[in-house]
């Protein structure tokens, strides 16, 4: 390699230098130009953008994927620009695992076929969350990076530059200050004019990139929306797969299912009229009367003369036997409630269809 020496030798004189400035300025001992409020208020803005975006940008990683060595060969990918291979989610392996001890155990016997659907959502559920993470990353995470990795890689070369138009300012005002003879002055005056033209200039160019930070901000906060949708949607499925779980293994006989208490609706916040199921949770009982008492007969049933509401849908429900009605979200049905019936259900009525109705699947509405 071709080394300037004379070059090499200057940038050492000027470090030297410009590091004696430093510990004059600390002790208060040389003159230093001072930025206005608004740029330090700027300054201020950006370093706090910075740190909590890297804040956000790791804590987001950890979430998407816990595993650290994970994250550091996926890291190590992409800084390499190669593709990360597919990596099989944990929901995927227990699928795999419990479809395998199906197998081996008698597919079959009830608990095998209990492995099998619970298998089946589990790869459900691990595809769901390949799809959540992949979102994330592209809406989420790359745009973050890109902000710490392009943007603010810029914004801090234009800062240093400017860190060294102002020594190279408060340099030419302390040589003034010790020049005696008239043109060591002149000479003196035409090295701070420039120097302060230098430091306006490049003062204004880093402005105006601290000023982009507002755009950041904005560009990030329609990521974050999106970051919100893609995870609303990657449970709202894992809520659906879990339900129809639920239902088919409530069918299955000899099967043991979690019975919950039966509690109201809460009344909703935004409406004293309406009353929302914010959690629908699939009814441990069938609507049917204790046991002990006659089953409801539901072609004998006639709606009440007062006391019939209407409701909207909430969310799909698969009807799982003749006794119930499917539903469709956000579809308008009638319903009412009949002495004896379990507080979870209501009797609901579509056209000429009539059938019993989960309540955490409907807003009642006034």
């Amino acid at each position: 390699m071709d080394f300037n020496m004379k070059k090499l030798a200057s940038d050492a004189g000027i470090f030297f230098t410009r590091a004696v400035q430093f510990t004059e300025e600390k002790f208060g001992q040389a003159e230093k130009t001072e930025l206005d409020a608004h740029f330090e208020n700027l300054l201020a803005r950006a370093d706090s953008t910075k740190n909590w975006t890297e804040k956000i940008l790791r804590q987001t990683e950890v979430l998407l994927q816990p595993n650290p060595s994970a994250r550091v060969e996926e890291f190590l990918y992409e800084k390499l620009d190669r593709k990360v291979p597919s990596r099989v989610t944990n929901g995927e392996l227990l699928a795999q695992y419990m479809s395998e001890a199906a197998s081996e155990l008698g597919p079959t016997t009830p608990y095998g076929k209990t492995l099998i659907k619970v298998a089946e959502a589990e790869k459900r559920l691990g595809a769901a969350e390949r799809d959540f993470i992949h979102t994330a990353s592209i809406n989420f995470l790359t745009p973050l990076r890109n902000f710490l990795e392009g943007d603010w890689k810029t914004i801090s070369k234009e800062r240093r530059l400017l860190q060294n138009r102002r020594l190279d300012l408060d340099a030419c005002k302390a040589r003034l200050k010790k020049a005696k003879a008239a043109e060591a002055k002149a000479a003196s005056e035409q090295e701070l004019r420039v120097a302060q033209t230098e430091f306006d200039r490049q003062a204004e160019v880093t402005r105006l990139l601290l000023e982009g930070i507002s755009s950041t901000h904005v560009n990030h906060l329609r990521c974050l929306h999106e970051f919100v949708e893609s995870q609303t949607t990657y449970y709202a499925q894992c809520y659906r797969h879990m339900l129809d779980l639920q239902k088919q293994l409530g069918r299955f006989p000899g099967t043991f299912v979690g019975t919950t208490e039966p509690a109201s609706p809460p009344l909703s916040s935004t409406s004293p009229t309406t009353t929302v199921a914010t959690m629908p949770v699939e009814p441990s009982v069938a609507g049917m009367a204790p046991s002990g008492e006659t089953a409801l007969c539901l072609e004998e049933v006639a709606p009440p003369a007062s006391g019939t509401r209407k409701a909207r849908v909430l969310y799909d429900y698969e009807a799982a036997d003749s006794s119930e009605l499917a539903l469709l979200a956000d579809e308008l049905i009638t319903v009412y409630s009949l002495p004896g019936m379990d507080p979870d259900w209501l009797i609901g009525e579509r056209g000429n269809k009539k059938g019993k109705v989960p309540v955490t699947y409907l807003e009642l509405l006034s």
